[in-house]
């Protein structure tokens, strides 16, 4: 069994502009004042840190937002007390989501420096006309540009694309991600864009300005990014993401294995066990309430809210089955000290096994190729 490890998670919420397809917790603000932010993270770090004593950090993420926009010093500060209250890992991966621009680029050096040593960048799309309606304030030049920069500043490097864009054909997406290969790159984040209730996307969606790509060409997309990225050395280890053996996010897998993680900042969730329950973890959203509560008590979560033993279940299975690896029966007997067979309904369970959906054996429980294509229906039918 594979360890899921422990990650911490510290929120960045601000950006320079709102995507219009994005619905997570950013803000566009004035100023910032960063000092006072900078304590803020320390302080909730150290709420955590004292409610779990002698863990030992395989991974921090600093996520988004845009934590690029952080000055280097507060992510050396977060780090430095990360290291001070926990035990780290070695070879700790330290990740931090940045946009491709020019400006934020200039800073990989002391970001460097501060400690991170993986970066994720948020290119989304290789043609102009596409990042113009995606709302992203870089060019393609300057996508392959902080490319190059991160990769001679930081030991491993991702960046994200987003396909199924209205318009947008297998020949067009099949030419773009060969793009993406010759960019060169160990990890590969492609995710299909979704209209999200709330964004700027979904009011033009309901006038009818635009026009998502049908089923059949969504399905097309998705099955030419498999063959390709697993052609070039990148298989899929997860739904929406491809890497070269070993180049895996160590962070995102504590999430698909189930692990516990700390989240700290404005709306950030987490999941931690103590004294054999498992807790989630909820701060409050509103970067300025957040603030305001941990200068009141060092913290802004909300009360803590217990993991039922189904609910644990099905988290872990809606997690765990996105993954290629699926979940194991260790892992399962592990979080909920039972197998299969006393967790699942077993007519459901043959039925999607018997469609090719899943693949169970001795070993673990798999969602197939075709399984993890349509996974929200296949665990709407095994848990339902």
């Amino acid at each position: 069994m594979t360890a899921p490890g422990f990650g911490i998670y510290v929120h960045w919420p601000f950006c320079l502009s709102k995507c219009p397809y994005c619905d997570f917790n950013s803000h566009v603000r004035d100023s910032v004042d960063h000092d006072r932010w900078r304590t803020a993270l320390l302080a909730e770090l150290d709420h955590y840190a004292d409610r779990t004593p002698g863990r030992t950090v395989t991974s921090i993420f600093f996520g988004g937002g845009t934590p690029s926009l952080m000055e280097p010093s507060t992510a050396a500060a977060v780090i430095d007390r990360i290291a001070q209250r926990w035990t780290l890992a070695p070879g700790v991966e330290i990740t931090l989501e940045a946009n491709p621009s020019s400006v934020e680029a200039a800073r990989f050096a002391d970001l460097a420096a501060a400690g991170v040593n993986r970066v994720s960048l948020g290119v989304q799309a290789l043609d102009d006309a596409s990042l113009a309606f995606l709302g992203r304030r870089h060019s393609v030049a300057e996508a392959f540009d902080a490319l190059a920069i991160a990769k001679r500043r930081f030991a491993r490097t991702s960046f994200d694309l987003i396909y199924a864009r209205p318009g947008q054909s297998v020949a067009d997406w099949r030419a773009e991600l060969m793009r993406a290969l010759e960019g060169g790159t160990e990890h590969l984040s492609v995710y299909q864009l979704t209209i999200e209730e709330g964004t700027k996307f979904a009011t033009l969606a309901a006038r009818g300005d635009i026009v998502m790509p049908d089923e059949d060409t969504q399905a097309a997309l998705y099955e030419a990014t498999q063959e390709m990225l697993e052609a070039a050395g990148l298989p899929a280890y997860e739904i929406s993401n491809h890497a070269r053996p070993g180049a895996e996010s160590r962070h995102n897998l504590t999430y698909w294995r189930y692990g516990d993680y700390v989240g700290v900042g404005p709306g950030a969730h987490g999941r931690l066990t103590v004294d054999g329950q498992k807790l989630a973890t909820r701060a409050h959203r509103a970067p300025e309430i957040w603030l305001d509560r941990v200068a009141a008590r060092g913290h802004g979560a909300h009360a803590d809210e217990p993991v039922g033993t189904t609910e644990r279940r099905d988290e872990l299975l809606m997690m765990g089955l996105r993954l290629t690896e699926g979940v194991s029966r260790a892992r399962l007997r592990d979080e909920l000290g039972a197998d299969v067979d006393m967790l699942l309904d077993r007519r459901k369970l043959d039925r999607l096994v018997g469609a090719g959906f899943l693949a169970l054996d001795d070993r673990a429980l798999q969602a197939t190729a075709a399984g993890r294509q349509r996974l929200n229906a296949v665990l709407a039918s095994l848990l339902g």
